[in-house]
């Protein structure tokens, strides 16, 4: 990570212009990935002479776009990336946070923790092919990768 300079970001907006109904958990999820990733986080575009950045994260004709901005909303730079890599995971991920939201209604605890390691197993490798397809373009620490990838997963639940 560059040194010096404010590379961090402070404040973020997810386009949520078609977002259905979400569920508790999930609106708790979100809101708990947007506290813990403004209170602390490494974020460093490539090129760039530091923030702090105002990040816009969308979906956008099956791309990822992150719209980078200064204070004051000033138009930093934008990187777009294709879905296509983490549909799978996303699905996946999705599929076995039912299951775990479903287990810890009735499910005995070691079923719990054995969902749970699954869980975080995924987003662990979704949080990392984040990172991975970041590289070049913009650099981060690994828990801020996992923050963007639960507000990915988020951005996914649309009507």
């Amino acid at each position: 990570m560059p040194a010096g300079a404010n590379y961090r970001i402070a404040d973020l907006i997810l386009d949520e212009h078609s977002v259905v109904r979400r569920s508790p958990d999930v609106e708790h999820e979100r809101k708990v990935a947007i506290f813990d990733l403004l209170e602390e986080n490494s974020f460093a575009p490539v090129g760039s002479d530091g923030g702090p950045y105002i990040l816009h994260l969308a979906i956008e004709e099956n791309r990822l776009v992150f719209d980078i901005r200064l204070e004051g909303d000033v138009p930093h730079g934008k990187v777009l990336l294709s879905l296509t890599p983490f549909r799978k995971i996303i699905k996946d991920y999705f599929l076995i946070c039912e299951s775990y939201y479903d287990a810890i209604k009735t499910a005995a605890p070691a079923q719990i923790e054995a969902i749970d390691m699954g869980r975080r197993g995924l987003h662990n490798e979704g949080s990392q092919t984040l990172k991975d397809r970041l590289a070049g373009k913009i650099e981060m620490d690994f828990d801020t990768a996992r923050r963007l990838f639960t507000l990915i997963c988020v951005l996914h639940i649309k009507g």
